[in-house]
């Protein structure tokens, strides 16, 4: 694949139609972007982008698998450092034991060769199936090639069978997944500088929040807040995804409900929901709020709430098994009659993920996963309850911290309040202009 695509700018790779002597060259299917600009400054180093992809390789001997296409988001954008934008079009990074290679198309101009951590190559719109012409360009002698059996449609696997019908195909998203759940030093510094900025957004949200207001603009001054400071930290990245969910009211009564034109009104209660995103990674930081003031069992409830979070951070340690830490908050809830009320998983693991990709589904602090925690995990502890509108106390509360799990325990990494001491918002109607 080397050498492949050092063609000048814009050049346009050609192959003869040879159906008929001196045919005309049939339209073009794949074009060099190389030397549009420069390689981007990668957000990590090249020894944490090696890093992942001898993991990765490791994986692949030991499976005699001769390569690897990945087709996610979360995995082009973790042994990539590309984040792609789909529009209805296939994007691909391949691996083999030698050479990575993007694979992109050609809407997105040089911008996939600048960031991608190795080759890329480029396909057109001109004919349908260009994208698999531009697999066959450095598929090679590969006879068994990993596919995400968790991310691929049934007329994505077809095709790739038709198109390469040598091809064995194998799964080869569990394991990096599972590559995915250990942090390195530079992942973690990353993510808690990126929390950092989540908190940033969380008082931003306070700073927003009155009577009156409505949810849009709180969760846009949020959002531009921590946008500006990415842009600080991250001068030479791309700014795009960070987001902020503020749910006031019976919008409250779930997580991911979003952002509405409502206004807060006295005595509402309130969720902030802050979600820096820098080069695929996300960050989290929820808080449950209040306008003004809340009532006897609003503040028991939610105090309960706090406690469940609280015990959960402490149980966040090496050895520990995500499964009996669920149970162990369950039987909390249930103490207090509360655990039918429960809305989710306690926390999840973090990383390369979105609100629209990716998930660490094997780190998940629920019932049904007998993961382990480890040293190098990046964990939230997230406990929320949701009561039904009409009943006492009624709304979702939910509290949400990132810790990273080390070798005697664990590092809390989120440094915003929560709790009715910090978070009952005595705010004013002037408060955004």
């Amino acid at each position: 694949m080397k050498g492949l695509l050092t063609q000048v700018t814009f050049s346009l790779i050609v192959r003869k139609d040879n159906a008929t002597e001196g045919a005309m060259t049939e339209r073009e299917r794949l074009q060099s972007f190389v030397g549009n600009g420069s390689k981007a400054k990668n957000t990590f180093s090249v020894a944490e982008m090696q890093r992942r992809l001898d993991g990765i390789r490791k994986h692949m001997a030991d499976a005699s698998v001769d390569a690897a296409l990945f087709t996610s988001y979360h995995n082009i954008n973790y042994y990539a450092d590309f984040i792609y934008c789909q529009f209805g079009r296939r994007y691909g990074f391949f691996v083999d034991h030698d050479n990575a290679t993007s694979i992109s198309a050609g809407i997105d101009g040089a911008q996939p060769w600048r960031r991608t951590f190795g080759d890329n190559l480029t396909y057109t719109d001109w004919k349908k199936d260009n994208y698999f012409h531009a697999i066959r360009q450095i598929v090679g002698a590969a006879r068994r090639v990993g596919i995400e059996f968790d991310h691929v449609n049934i007329d994505l696997v077809n095709l790739l069978k038709s198109e390469f019908p040598g091809v064995e195909f194998v799964d080869v998203a569990a394991p990096a997944m599972r590559l995915r759940m250990i942090k390195s030093s530079e992942e973690i510094a990353h993510i808690t500088e990126m929390a950092r900025i989540a908190d940033l957004g969380g008082a931003a949200c306070v700073e927003a929040t009155a009577v009156g207001v409505p949810e849009h603009e709180v969760a846009l001054h949020s959002t531009a807040t921590m946008v500006r400071e990415i842009a600080k930290s991250w001068p030479e990245g791309e700014l795009l995804d960070t987001w902020t969910w503020f749910q006031s009211g019976i919008n409250t009564d779930g997580a991911h409900n979003p952002v509405t034109t409502r206004k807060i009104q006295r005595g509402d209660i309130l969720s902030l929901n802050c979600f820096p995103m820098v080069a695929g990674y996300y960050v989290a930081l929820e808080r449950t709020l209040f306008a003004e003031e809340a009532n006897d069992e609003h503040i028991r409830l939610w105090e309960f709430n706090c406690k469940v979070h609280d015990r959960g951070k402490e149980l966040l340690v090496p050895g520990a098994r995500c499964s009996d830490i669920a149970a162990e908050l369950n039987e909390m809830y249930a103490s207090e009659n509360l655990l039918q009320y429960r809305s989710f998983g306690y926390g999840h693991s973090f990383g390369v993920l979105s609100h629209y990709y990716g998930r660490e589904a094997g780190l998940e602090l629920r019932e049904d996963c007998e993961t382990v925690l480890e040293p190098g995990m990046v964990v939230s502890m997230e406990p929320m309850i949701t009561i039904p509108e009409g009943m006492a106390g009624s709304g979702g509360y939910r509290e949400h911290d990132i810790l990273v799990i080390e070798d005697k325990g664990n590092r809390n990494i989120t440094g915003f309040p929560y709790g009715p001491e910090h978070l009952i918002v005595k705010g004013h109607a002037t408060a955004v202009a």
